[in-house]
Protein backbone atom coordinates (compact mmCIF):
# COMPACT_ATOMS: atom_id res chain seq x y z
CA UNK A 1 0.00 0.00 0.00
CA UNK A 2 1.30 3.46 -0.88
CA UNK A 3 2.42 5.66 2.02
CA UNK A 4 -0.41 8.19 2.74
CA UNK A 5 1.93 11.13 2.22
CA UNK A 6 3.04 9.72 -1.12
CA UNK A 7 -0.57 9.14 -2.14
CA UNK A 8 -1.48 12.73 -1.26
CA UNK A 9 1.28 14.15 -3.39
CA UNK A 10 0.58 11.71 -6.20
CA UNK A 11 -2.93 13.12 -6.41
CA UNK A 12 -1.61 16.66 -6.22
CA UNK A 13 0.84 15.99 -9.04
CA UNK A 14 -2.02 15.17 -11.36
CA UNK A 15 -3.94 18.34 -10.44
CA UNK A 16 -1.05 20.77 -10.36
CA UNK A 17 1.52 19.41 -12.79
CA UNK A 18 1.21 22.37 -15.13
CA UNK A 19 1.98 24.76 -12.28
CA UNK A 20 5.01 22.64 -11.38
CA UNK A 21 6.48 23.14 -14.82
CA UNK A 22 6.39 26.90 -14.32
CA UNK A 23 8.29 26.50 -11.04
CA UNK A 24 11.03 24.44 -12.63
CA UNK A 25 13.69 27.13 -12.60
CA UNK A 26 13.10 28.36 -9.04
CA UNK A 27 15.58 27.60 -6.28
CA UNK A 28 15.81 27.87 -2.52
CA UNK A 29 18.85 28.32 -0.29
CA UNK A 30 20.04 25.29 1.58
CA UNK A 31 19.43 22.71 -1.13
CA UNK A 32 21.36 19.48 -0.72
CA UNK A 33 24.71 19.52 -2.52
CA UNK A 34 23.80 23.13 -3.32
CA UNK A 35 22.78 24.15 -6.81
CA UNK A 36 26.19 23.29 -8.26
CA UNK A 37 26.32 19.78 -6.87
CA UNK A 38 22.83 18.85 -8.02
CA UNK A 39 23.53 20.16 -11.51
CA UNK A 40 26.72 18.11 -11.65
CA UNK A 41 24.75 14.96 -10.83
CA UNK A 42 22.14 15.78 -13.47
CA UNK A 43 24.71 16.51 -16.16
CA UNK A 44 26.76 13.39 -15.49
CA UNK A 45 23.57 11.32 -15.64
CA UNK A 46 22.61 12.87 -18.96
CA UNK A 47 26.06 12.04 -20.33
CA UNK A 48 25.45 8.34 -19.63
CA UNK A 49 21.89 7.91 -20.92
CA UNK A 50 21.17 5.42 -23.66
CA UNK A 51 19.61 6.91 -26.81
CA UNK A 52 16.21 5.50 -25.83
CA UNK A 53 16.37 6.94 -22.31
CA UNK A 54 17.64 10.29 -23.60
CA UNK A 55 14.66 10.49 -25.95
CA UNK A 56 12.23 9.60 -23.15
CA UNK A 57 13.71 12.35 -20.97
CA UNK A 58 13.38 14.86 -23.83
CA UNK A 59 9.78 13.78 -24.38
CA UNK A 60 9.01 14.65 -20.76
CA UNK A 61 11.23 17.68 -20.14
CA UNK A 62 11.41 19.24 -23.57
CA UNK A 63 14.34 21.65 -23.76
CA UNK A 64 15.05 21.35 -20.03
CA UNK A 65 18.05 19.20 -19.16
CA UNK A 66 18.43 16.98 -16.09
CA UNK A 67 20.87 19.57 -14.74
CA UNK A 68 18.26 22.32 -15.11
CA UNK A 69 15.52 20.44 -13.25
CA UNK A 70 17.81 19.02 -10.57
CA UNK A 71 16.95 21.69 -7.97
CA UNK A 72 13.20 21.79 -8.62
CA UNK A 73 12.39 19.54 -5.66
CA UNK A 74 13.94 22.08 -3.28
CA UNK A 75 12.10 24.94 -4.96
CA UNK A 76 8.65 23.50 -4.34
CA UNK A 77 8.94 21.84 -0.94
CA UNK A 78 8.10 24.99 1.03
CA UNK A 79 4.65 25.49 -0.48
CA UNK A 80 1.43 23.50 -0.76
CA UNK A 81 0.83 20.83 -1.88
CA UNK A 82 4.52 19.98 -1.84
CA UNK A 83 5.12 20.42 1.90
CA UNK A 84 4.52 16.69 2.22
CA UNK A 85 7.80 16.08 0.40
CA UNK A 86 10.04 17.74 2.99
CA UNK A 87 11.03 14.43 4.59
CA UNK A 88 11.70 12.84 1.20
CA UNK A 89 15.11 14.51 0.94
CA UNK A 90 16.90 12.44 3.58
CA UNK A 91 16.99 9.35 5.78
CA UNK A 92 17.83 9.83 9.45
CA UNK A 93 19.31 6.97 11.46
CA UNK A 94 18.82 6.65 15.22
CA UNK A 95 21.82 5.68 17.41
CA UNK A 96 22.87 2.12 16.68
CA UNK A 97 21.02 1.89 13.36
CA UNK A 98 23.26 1.06 10.40
CA UNK A 99 21.01 -0.56 7.78
CA UNK A 100 18.04 1.13 6.14
CA UNK A 101 15.84 -1.97 5.93
CA UNK A 102 16.00 -2.59 9.69
CA UNK A 103 15.95 1.07 10.77
CA UNK A 104 12.83 2.80 12.09
CA UNK A 105 11.02 4.44 9.17
CA UNK A 106 9.59 7.95 9.01
CA UNK A 107 5.80 7.58 8.54
CA UNK A 108 5.87 10.66 6.29
CA UNK A 109 8.29 8.96 3.90
CA UNK A 110 12.02 9.35 3.27
CA UNK A 111 14.46 9.49 0.39
CA UNK A 112 14.37 5.74 -0.25
CA UNK A 113 10.57 5.41 -0.25
CA UNK A 114 10.38 8.55 -2.39
CA UNK A 115 12.79 7.24 -5.03
CA UNK A 116 10.91 3.95 -5.14
CA UNK A 117 7.68 5.88 -5.68
CA UNK A 118 9.29 7.94 -8.45
CA UNK A 119 10.42 4.81 -10.28
CA UNK A 120 7.02 3.15 -9.92
CA UNK A 121 5.31 6.26 -11.26
CA UNK A 122 7.63 6.51 -14.25
CA UNK A 123 7.18 2.82 -15.10
CA UNK A 124 3.40 2.85 -14.74
CA UNK A 125 1.64 3.23 -18.15
CA UNK A 126 -1.38 4.63 -16.30
CA UNK A 127 0.57 7.56 -14.81
CA UNK A 128 -0.35 10.93 -16.30
CA UNK A 129 2.20 12.97 -18.22
CA UNK A 130 2.49 15.74 -15.62
CA UNK A 131 2.77 13.14 -12.87
CA UNK A 132 5.67 11.51 -14.71
CA UNK A 133 7.37 14.88 -15.25
CA UNK A 134 7.24 15.61 -11.54
CA UNK A 135 8.39 12.09 -10.65
CA UNK A 136 11.38 12.46 -12.98
CA UNK A 137 12.38 15.79 -11.48
CA UNK A 138 12.01 14.42 -7.97
CA UNK A 139 14.11 11.35 -8.83
CA UNK A 140 16.93 13.46 -10.27
CA UNK A 141 17.07 15.45 -7.04
CA UNK A 142 16.66 12.63 -4.53
CA UNK A 143 19.37 10.49 -6.09
CA UNK A 144 21.69 13.43 -5.56
CA UNK A 145 20.44 13.94 -2.02
CA UNK A 146 20.98 10.38 -0.83
CA UNK A 147 24.60 10.43 -2.00
CA UNK A 148 25.39 13.39 0.23
CA UNK A 149 26.54 11.59 3.40
CA UNK A 150 24.79 13.94 5.81
CA UNK A 151 21.46 13.13 4.15
CA UNK A 152 21.70 9.70 5.77
CA UNK A 153 23.18 10.90 9.01
CA UNK A 154 22.45 11.00 12.71
CA UNK A 155 18.86 11.66 13.71
CA UNK A 156 19.98 13.29 16.97
CA UNK A 157 21.63 16.22 15.19
CA UNK A 158 19.40 16.18 12.11
CA UNK A 159 22.13 15.07 9.77
CA UNK A 160 24.65 17.64 10.99
CA UNK A 161 22.23 20.59 10.96
CA UNK A 162 22.60 20.98 14.74
CA UNK A 163 26.39 20.61 14.74
CA UNK A 164 27.70 24.17 14.52
CA UNK A 165 31.08 24.69 12.90
CA UNK A 166 33.22 27.53 11.63
CA UNK A 167 34.21 27.07 8.01
CA UNK A 168 37.43 29.10 7.78
CA UNK A 169 36.71 30.28 4.25
CA UNK A 170 33.44 31.99 5.33
CA UNK A 171 32.86 34.84 7.76
CA UNK A 172 29.53 33.54 9.05
CA UNK A 173 29.02 30.50 11.32
CA UNK A 174 27.78 27.38 9.61
CA UNK A 175 26.72 23.85 10.44
CA UNK A 176 28.21 20.54 9.36
CA UNK A 177 25.33 19.77 7.01
CA UNK A 178 25.85 23.02 5.12
CA UNK A 179 29.58 22.36 4.82
CA UNK A 180 28.77 19.13 2.98
CA UNK A 181 25.91 20.57 0.98
CA UNK A 182 27.80 23.54 -0.39
CA UNK A 183 30.95 24.77 1.34
CA UNK A 184 33.37 22.08 0.18
CA UNK A 185 32.06 22.29 -3.38
CA UNK A 186 32.01 26.09 -3.46
CA UNK A 187 35.59 26.30 -2.19
CA UNK A 188 36.73 24.70 -5.45
CA UNK A 189 35.26 27.72 -7.31
CA UNK A 190 34.21 25.67 -10.33
CA UNK A 191 31.08 25.85 -12.47
CA UNK A 192 28.93 22.74 -12.68
CA UNK A 193 30.13 22.18 -16.24
CA UNK A 194 33.77 22.32 -15.09
CA UNK A 195 33.01 19.90 -12.25
CA UNK A 196 31.35 17.55 -14.73
CA UNK A 197 34.21 17.73 -17.21
CA UNK A 198 36.78 17.02 -14.50
CA UNK A 199 34.82 14.22 -12.81
CA UNK A 200 33.04 12.30 -15.53
CA UNK A 201 35.60 9.60 -16.29
CA UNK A 202 34.34 6.42 -14.58
CA UNK A 203 35.74 3.08 -15.69
CA UNK A 204 33.45 0.45 -17.20
CA UNK A 205 33.98 -1.62 -14.07
CA UNK A 206 32.92 1.25 -11.81
CA UNK A 207 29.79 1.86 -13.89
CA UNK A 208 28.78 -1.81 -13.66
CA UNK A 209 29.48 -1.99 -9.94
CA UNK A 210 27.76 1.26 -9.01
CA UNK A 211 24.68 0.60 -11.13
CA UNK A 212 24.25 -2.89 -9.65
CA UNK A 213 23.23 -1.36 -6.29
CA UNK A 214 19.85 0.07 -5.30
CA UNK A 215 18.27 2.87 -3.29
CA UNK A 216 18.65 1.30 0.16
CA UNK A 217 22.28 0.43 -0.64
CA UNK A 218 22.98 4.09 -1.38
CA UNK A 219 21.44 5.15 1.93
CA UNK A 220 23.51 2.57 3.79
CA UNK A 221 26.67 3.81 2.07
CA UNK A 222 25.97 7.39 3.10
CA UNK A 223 25.12 6.28 6.64
CA UNK A 224 28.57 4.72 6.99
CA UNK A 225 30.34 7.60 5.29
CA UNK A 226 28.57 10.21 7.42
CA UNK A 227 30.51 9.12 10.49
CA UNK A 228 33.75 10.12 8.76
CA UNK A 229 32.45 13.68 8.44
CA UNK A 230 32.68 14.24 12.21
CA UNK A 231 36.44 13.79 12.49
CA UNK A 232 37.22 17.07 14.29
CA UNK A 233 37.26 18.48 17.81
CA UNK A 234 34.30 20.54 19.00
CA UNK A 235 35.00 24.21 18.34
CA UNK A 236 37.83 23.43 15.95
CA UNK A 237 37.70 25.66 12.84
CA UNK A 238 37.41 23.65 9.64
CA UNK A 239 39.89 24.72 6.98
CA UNK A 240 42.29 23.28 4.44
CA UNK A 241 43.05 20.03 6.32
CA UNK A 242 39.35 19.15 6.47
CA UNK A 243 38.78 20.35 2.92
CA UNK A 244 41.63 18.35 1.38
CA UNK A 245 40.77 15.25 3.40
CA UNK A 246 37.13 15.15 2.35
CA UNK A 247 37.17 16.61 -1.17
CA UNK A 248 37.90 13.18 -2.74
CA UNK A 249 34.79 11.77 -1.07
CA UNK A 250 32.65 14.65 -2.35
CA UNK A 251 33.98 14.04 -5.85
CA UNK A 252 33.29 10.30 -5.63
CA UNK A 253 29.73 10.73 -4.35
CA UNK A 254 28.83 13.24 -7.07
CA UNK A 255 30.15 10.90 -9.76
CA UNK A 256 28.44 7.85 -8.27
CA UNK A 257 25.14 9.71 -8.03
CA UNK A 258 25.25 10.75 -11.67
CA UNK A 259 26.23 7.31 -12.94
CA UNK A 260 23.59 5.60 -10.81
CA UNK A 261 20.86 8.03 -11.83
CA UNK A 262 21.68 7.26 -15.46
CA UNK A 263 21.50 3.55 -14.72
CA UNK A 264 18.04 3.92 -13.20
CA UNK A 265 16.73 6.01 -16.08
CA UNK A 266 18.21 3.63 -18.65
CA UNK A 267 16.42 0.73 -16.94
CA UNK A 268 13.13 2.61 -16.59
CA UNK A 269 13.06 3.79 -20.21
CA UNK A 270 14.62 0.77 -21.96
Amino acid sequence: MMNPALATVSSALCRLGSVAVLLMTCSLPGSAWGVTGHRVVGQIAENHLTPRAAQAVRDLLGFNSLAEVSTWADAVRASDPWRHTTTWHYVNFAPGEQEYETAKKNPEGDAVTAMRWCETTLRNPASGREEKIAALKFLVHFVGDIHQPMHAGRAEDRGGNLTEVHWMFDKEPANLHWVWDSSIIDTENLSFTEWTRFLDHPTEGEIREWQASDYADWANESRRLSERCYGFEKGQPLGYPYFTTHLPLVRQRLLQAGVRLAGKLNAIFR
